[in-house]
């Protein structure tokens, strides 16, 4: 009995162990739009304010091109109700461009010209920012007006100045303001619009900018 234990002991040893072999890794392929919420369709609505449905009329197939052919969103306007409407299609090639078109169109709506707008489609690094006169100073009646003529300058020449210092976009809707650009364009944008409503002259906030993009340029 103890020779055949001693045998089979060393039967075990002299078997070489097997190496134990990690199935292959999974391959799966991506998903697309559709798959992603269990083949439901995603949908975005944007309204279009009574005062915007004109320019929307005539900036249609602008819009409208730039959406269907290159983001492959299905998009179409609800007349009865208003508002665009924009789905996901089955080859749609990304999720996140259905909200990239709907930000597209609220720029538009909010009065961006549409060539400034459909940089939202192709920049990821881009957003608007809006905020009210009031929300920096309170002011009334001529004060107001006075306010928002120093944030236009004569014939637009401040708020251009101020565009093409910091590389953004600005809409003055009566005492709304929209900046689109990036982040950091932005703030430079807002901190000068600030300054004008708080009283600033135009000739104080043009050196402030000059100062600040000197420091950009030198930092890029």
């Amino acid at each position: 009995m103890e020779s055949n234990q001693a045998a089979s002991s060393m039967d075990v040893d002299t078997v070489p162990s097997e190496v134990k072999l990690l199935p292959p890794k999974p391959k799966f392929e991506p998903l697309k739009p559709h798959e992603m919420s269990d083949g439901q369709v995603q949908f975005r609505k944007v309204n279009v304010p009574p005062h915007r449905y004109t320019p929307l009329k005539k900036a249609w197939m602008d819009i409208y091109t730039p959406i269907y052919e290159q983001m492959k969103i299905d998009v179409r306007m609800n007349l009865k109700g208003r508002r665009i409407e924009l789905k996901t299609r089955p080859d749609t090639p990304d999720i996140s461009n259905l909200q990239k078109c709907a930000d597209f169109a609220h720029a538009f709506m909010l009065g961006f010209d549409v060539i400034d707008a459909i940089a939202l489609l192709r920049l990821d690094e881009l957003y608007i920012e809006s905020f009210e006169i009031k929300d920096v100073k309170t002011l009334r009646g001529d004060h107001l007006s006075r306010a928002i003529g120093r944030l236009s300058g004569k014939g637009g020449k401040t708020k251009f100045a101020i565009e093409n210092a910091s590389k953004t976009r600005i809409v003055i809707a009566d005492t709304k303001i929209h900046i689109l650009g990036s982040f950091s364009n932005i703030k430079i944008a807002r901190d000068s619009l600030c300054s004008l409503i708080l009283g600033s002259p135009a000739g104080k906030v043009y050196s402030k900018l000059r100062a600040v993009t000197a420091r950009l340029a030198e930092r890029f």
